[in-house]
This record gives C-alpha cells, structure tokens and sequence, in this order.
C-alpha cells in the first residue's frame, strides 16, 4: 500500500507525518520518547486496509523539525493540532504510545473538533513522573550509544526483537534531538497534565503490555480512573513497554475491537 508524506510547517517548526490507507475514522499515531513515526509501522500495516493512518514524528524525531527552541509538551501538542489541521481532518482517533501518549492526553483534552476517542497504548500518566536524578541520567546516557540502548531495550522490552527492529530503534533513539531527549526528562515527565486528562470527553481506551516494567497497569489504573472513569482497559499478555514493535497484531486487535464498539 502506498505511502505519502507530509511537511507541514506549525509555527516555526516543520513537522513530517506519514498516511497510509483509506477509511474513516482517521487514526494518528503518536510515538514514544526515542522512536519515530516508524514505531507504528506493524501496526499501521495490519490496520491500514480499514482506516486512514497518520503516523506524525514529533519535534526533534525522525524527519520533523531538529533545531526547534521549544521542545516542551505543549509545544508538541500544538504541532499535532496543527497537523491535525493542516490535513483537514474531521473524523479522527489519537493513538499515543508512552510519551505519545502523554501528548495524546493533552490533544484531547483541548476537545479538538472531529475528535472521536483516544488510545493510549502504555501510556506516560496523566500524574507527575518523579524519578530521581541519578535515574533520569542513567535514561540520557543510554540513549547516547547503541550499546546504551542495547541495554535499556533488555528493561522496556520482554519478547525477542528482530534484528530490523533493533536496528529501527537504535537509529530511531541515537538520531533524536538532544534538546528533544533532556525536554521529555527535565519537563515532561514530571509535568501535571490531570486537569487538561479530566476534560477529555470522548471514549477512551487504555493498553498495557502485563509485563510493562515502565508503566504497570495498577499504577495507570491509579493515575487514569480518577480522572477519566470512561476509560477501558486492555491488557496484553506478555509483552513489554514496547507494545507497538513487540506485539503489532495484538495492539492492532485491541484497536480495532474498541473501534468495532463505534456506530458505523
């Protein structure tokens, strides 16, 4: 199937987003903290024949913008309303994976219009992540040298990566900003977005891998349920926090049962 891609200028910044297939709702993807809009791809694969997919690569990632000032949350929430916008979309699901998901939380709850519902696949929480500052080093470094992610995949990864993927997410994580990497570590994760959580509206469906040693699913259930009780939860078993490349076919199934409950 084929693949067109998109340069849209938001604000100074120039965002890259790629769309696949055809079919309504439109879903756009949103990756995590070192992946791309290629963290996506075996997902988009299996569902592409059904909906219009738009996988975006936010500020500091894979093509969009490397030189920008502002690489805070609400900065990249911003650049996906715009290309949100820009695409003219009217009926639309924000699918946000880890960091991406955290976005996808802020999107939301600006009540865009043609916003149907959202899905947050192992998703940052809504709640302030505070990590000590020794940690928050040890997660730059790693991302600094292949070895470095070697490693860090050994945690936020439970089944056997193929080498293709490996290498994805090694070139994916070494080829980020490194202004894009300290923003997500310093700002992001400890960045309180429950108020702007609690004004989403829409249906919301939340999946975590059963052996997610970055975000457990009691601690999402503790962090979302309060703020959003519409919210479903679907547990993958055996995966880890890499969901999208380490379960495609599970993660697309789960989208696609949640979608099923929409009227056509």
């Amino acid at each position: 199937m084929s693949v067109q891609g998109h340069n849209i200028r938001v604000g100074k910044a120039e965002i890259y987003a790629e769309e696949q297939g055809t079919g309504s709702p439109t879903l756009v993807f949103l990756h995590c903290w070192g992946g791309s809009r290629r963290t996506w791809s075996e997902v988009i694969g299996r569902l592409s024949d059904r909906f219009r997919c738009l996988a975006v690569d936010l500020r500091g990632w894979g093509k969009s913008e490397h030189h920008a000032e502002d690489y805070s949350l609400s900065a990249q929430a911003d650049d996906v309303e715009g290309v949100i916008n820009a695409l003219n979309l009217k009926d639309f699901v924000i699918v946000g994976h880890s960091m991406g998901g955290k976005i996808a939380q802020m999107v939301a709850g600006r009540r865009p219009q043609g916003l149907q519902a959202v899905v947050l696949v192992a998703p940052a929480p809504p709640t302030p992540l505070l990590v000590p500052d020794i940690q928050k080093q040890i997660m730059l470094t790693s991302y600094t040298t292949p070895e470095g992610i070697g490693d860090a995949l050994k945690v936020i990864s439970l089944r056997p990566l193929t080498l293709a993927q490996r290498l994805q997410i090694t070139e994916d994580s070494l080829g980020g900003a490194e202004a894009a990497k300290t923003s997500w570590i310093a700002q992001g994760m400890p960045l309180d977005i429950s108020k702007q959580a609690a004004d989403i509206s829409v249906p919301v469906c939340v999946i975590v891998g059963s052996a997610d040693q970055v975000e457990k699913e009691a601690a999402l259930l503790e962090a979302i349920l309060p703020l959003l009780p519409q919210a479903k939860f679907k547990v993958i078993e055996d995966v880890g926090h890499l969901s999208p490349v380490e379960g495609p076919g599970e993660v697309a199934q789960a989208i696609s049962e949640f979608l099923a409950d929409f009227p056509p």
